[in-house]
């Protein structure tokens, strides 16, 4: 798909369709009016006999609409124009795309991005609507014999900008919204993957693939043999029952030279848990493949970086694993012995991404960073608190907490803070190691998140538990390619590249 903007009169342009919208109670958008005042009365007529009412998503596609150049125009419904939020604006655009993916055009010019949404400038408008329309045409069909192809696939959109001094800024946005749009299909990509094919071998190919493709990455693996050395393990123990073998990809991203401490990013790998001998419930147990989110989400927000060229350092781990049964398998009672040489005793071996991202924390100390986030699909909890709208955020350092919440509300990619006070701390006490690798039943995300901040005393941190975001289930079963977005965001901010100057 081709995504530009120009600046222009709606009666000038020559496509195969224009976009714009249409406010309820049947009160056209300016553009709108333009287009109706050129047609002489023909849209608002039409609107009169009640064929649109302005609804937030309802849709009518005019053919040769009198007096206008292009051969189509069609009329979006935006709701009450005061109430047009964030939400609701990428959801028009959604149900846009895709209905132009529908009709047959194959390019179109869309106004929409002249709408007013309360607080937000072009840049945002123009890249939150490129994004909002990749995230939509996104299909995984990759292992299908047979695929659904569109009669006429939409190719080219352009967003209308209200100046041309505005394009330089609309252009920004573009830029941004392709380079992080290219790291959320990666991710989904990746994240989709059957756990057969996506294993911790493949998340090291995808490491691998974006060393090769970039000239300021390179990758290290680091198997079994060197964790051993290393004194891992707790990661090795939860790997144990897999006949594929743990490998931990270490990314790293130089654009700002030696001197500059990284930003590291550290995503859970689970290719597939099955909850080991504490066997998970069968239903549903087909989505396991989604553990490795985090991991997914740090390789996709590794690719946008890239595709950015952002002048900072960022180390990207993926800590790839697999949680199965099997003889070999660790067990509940079990008591291990951290990198970092505190103990664990394990109550559960369904809590395994925690004990996989305890020795990751602990070994990317030698990066000496700047601050480190860990990303993870860790807790059912999540869910029962958040639901599928937020990830929680969980810190132990407040500036890297706001940061992070400013880049959720920026990118729309929302993040909700959760308290980490030390209260929660007792629910680990083990009476036989140093803590357990459970909290019990109360505060799940929380105790997870205590747990964690164990092995982080030496750099500030924050945790992103997306275990309600990282994918949706039932009928549109999918990765959603979060939390790409927002961390892509948070670099960016962090470059001081965050606006469309």
């Amino acid at each position: 798909m081709e995504f530009s903007v120009k600046s222009g009169s709606p009666e000038k342009q020559r496509s195969a369709c224009i976009v714009v919208g249409v406010f309820e109670p049947r009160r056209l958008s300016g553009t709108a009016e333009q287009l109706d005042e050129i047609s002489e009365g023909y849209i608002s007529n039409l609107l009169r006999k009640g064929d649109l009412e302005g609804k937030s998503g309802q849709m009518l596609l005019l053919h040769h609409v009198p007096n206008i150049l292009s051969e189509r125009v069609l009329l979006v419904g935006c709701g009450k124009e005061r109430e047009l939020d964030e939400r609701q604006y990428r959801q028009i655009i959604t149900k846009t795309i895709n209905t132009l993916n529908e009709t047959g055009s194959m390019e179109a010019v869309c106004f929409l991005s002249e709408l007013h949404v309360k607080g937000r400038d072009i840049y945002w408008k123009v890249r939150q609507a490129v994004e909002a329309a990749q995230d939509g045409l996104y299909s995984f069909d990759s292992l299908k014999t047979r695929k659904a192809e569109p009669r006429r696939p939409l190719r080219k959109i352009v967003f209308n900008v209200p100046t041309r001094r505005e394009l330089p800024i609309g252009e920004r946005a573009v830029s941004h919204a392709l380079a992080i749009a290219e790291g959320v299909t990666t991710c989904k990509n990746v994240a989709n993957m059957p756990p057969n094919i996506c294993n911790p071998a493949y998340l090291a190919e995808q490491a691998k693939i974006l060393e090769s493709d970039y000239e300021n990455i390179t990758t290290t693996i680091v198997g079994e043999k060197e964790m051993e050395e290393l004194g891992m393990g707790s990661y090795l123990a939860v790997g144990r029952g897999s006949v594929n073998e743990s490998l931990m990809s270490i990314i790293k991203y130089d654009g700002a030279g030696d001197d500059s401490k990284p930003l590291v990013l550290v995503g859970k790998g689970l290719t597939f848990d099955s909850g080991g001998i504490s066997l998970k419930p069968g239903a549903g147990m087909d989505e396991m493949k989604y553990d490795m989110g985090g991991a997914a989400g740090v390789l996709g927000a590794m690719h946008s970086l890239a595709e950015l060229n952002l002048p900072i350092n960022v180390i990207g781990v993926l800590a790839g694993c697999e949680n199965m049964p099997s003889s070999n398998a660790y067990r509940p009672g079990d008591i291990l012995t951290t990198m970092s040489g505190q103990t664990v005793e394990v109550l559960n071996t369904d809590a395994e991404g925690r004990l996989v991202l305890c020795d990751a924390l602990t070994y990317v100390e030698r990066f000496e960073p700047d601050a480190v986030i860990d990303v993870a699909t860790l807790t059912g909890a999540c869910v029962v608190a958040l639901g599928a709208h937020a990830s929680a955020l969980l810190s132990s350092h407040n500036p890297l907490a706001h940061e992070l919440l400013n880049a959720s509300e920026q990118s729309g990619d929302r993040a909700w803070r959760m308290p980490l006070w030390d209260d929660y701390q007792d629910q680990l006490e083990s009476p036989f190691a140093d803590f357990t690798n459970l909290g019990g039943k109360e505060a799940g995300t929380i105790t997870a998140a205590c747990f964690l901040s164990k092995f982080t005393k030496k750099y500030n941190w924050a945790h992103l538990d997306i275990a309600g975001t990282a994918w949706r289930g039932g009928k549109n079963k999918g990765a959603t390619g979060r939390p790409v977005s927002m961390l892509t965001q948070f670099l960016l901010n962090r470059s001081g590249q965050e606006q469309g100057e």
